[in-house]
């Protein structure tokens, strides 16, 4: 009986292995060939169909390379294997779809705002300057926009901090979700809405002058939800375990947060307020009602109007003349290349502040 079972068992062992379960597949320069498949296909029906604009084309290419692809798919590998390609193909197209309004503005920034952006531009005001003529720069709009910017952030960011770390280490009951529900609510108020709130309430009750200041305050009121939000979940996703064993060894709650908690945090928790400060960079609807624009140098953000960069772009641009845009386009391209540099920054940061891990 045993040599019986040795035998099957070495039969079975020994029988030639089929390739059932192996099906036909696509090479691997498949993809490639259908995108350029589909641009040529795109381009042509662009042509016969006499559309004038690109952007119909690249449409209508997408649109066969998705249906291509699944067809071709279903047809060489299967239907599971053409759903499964579908989805890929449609997360490559919506990525590509996100990525070429990105490039086109910033060619666009660059291409027109490099015209006229050099060292005179960047250390040069408006006094004196006619506005129909070239010349003049954009050196008041960054002072205003450097300190706007920073009030606001010395004003929204240790409120927003404080306000998340009480949310995620103390808040509990009707407090708490109160709290939340009017963060929810400022996350998503209108900018010019935070302009009138500050109008009203300290240039029209309190009688105080349009300043920098005021711009500021009204920056921090949009800045300060994106704070505590983005700290929010930053401070969520630090392990329990952490708290526990501070908090075993009898170190003080409120001490375990400021050195346990937020260390840990720290890299999120930066990289939040400079995506709060970029979100707030670019606003431009409270600095025209309560900073109004000012052509010459004003470094003092407490007395008098003071010009922004973005402002600055409104204003140009509204003057409707070539000189104008071409200094319009070139304070954008510096704007843009203000929040880039904010984000890095924030990087830098966040590596440099992250925990380290011993070996």
């Amino acid at each position: 009986m045993n040599d019986i079972m040795v035998d099957k068992t070495t039969d079975f062992a020994s029988a030639p292995k089929t390739s059932t379960l192996r099906q036909p597949r696509l090479p691997a320069w498949a993809p490639i060939g259908l995108v350029a498949l589909s641009i040529l296909l795109g381009c042509g029906i662009g042509v016969a169909a006499d559309l004038d604009s690109k952007i119909q084309w690249g449409l209508i290419s997408a649109i066969l390379f998705v249906g291509i692809t699944f067809a071709l798919t279903a047809k060489v590998e299967g239907k599971r294997q053409a759903k499964d390609r579908l989805a890929t193909s449609l997360v490559w197209v919506c990525f590509l779809l996100a990525i070429v309004p990105l490039a086109s503005l910033m060619y666009e920034t660059i291409d027109r705002g490099s015209k006229v952006l050099d060292g005179a531009f960047l250390s040069h005001s408006m006094n004196g300057v006619l506005t129909t003529q070239p010349g003049g720069g954009i050196y008041h709009a960054i002072i205003g926009t450097l300190e706007q910017v920073g009030i606001a952030t010395l004003i929204a960011a240790p409120i927003g901090l404080l306000t998340a770390v009480y949310l995620v280490e103390y808040g509990r009951g009707k407090l708490a979700k109160a709290v939340t529900f009017f963060v929810d609510v400022m996350t998503g108020i209108p900018s010019i809405v935070a302009g009138l709130f500050i109008l009203s309430l300290w240039i029209i009750i309190l009688d105080f002058d349009y300043s920098g200041f005021a711009g500021a305050m009204a920056l921090a009121i949009l800045m300060m939800p994106v704070v505590v939000r983005s700290t929010e979940e930053m401070l969520k996703l630090v392990p329990n375990e952490l708290r526990e064993a501070s908090l075993a060894l009898g170190v003080p709650k409120w001490r375990t947060i400021l050195k346990v908690v937020l260390p840990t945090a720290i890299g999120g928790i930066t990289t939040g307020v400079m995506l709060a400060v970029a979100r707030i960079a670019g606003e431009t609807a409270p600095i025209v009602l309560l900073v109004f624009g000012e052509k010459v140098i004003n470094n003092n953000p407490f007395e008098g109007a003071q010009s922004s960069l973005p402002f600055y772009i409104y204003e140009q641009w509204s003057l409707g003349n070539e000189a104008s845009y071409d200094r319009a386009w070139a304070a954008a391209l510096v704007l843009i290349a203000f929040v880039m540099i904010l984000n890095l920054v924030a990087r830098g940061i966040a590596r440099w502040k992250a925990p380290k891990t011993g070996r």
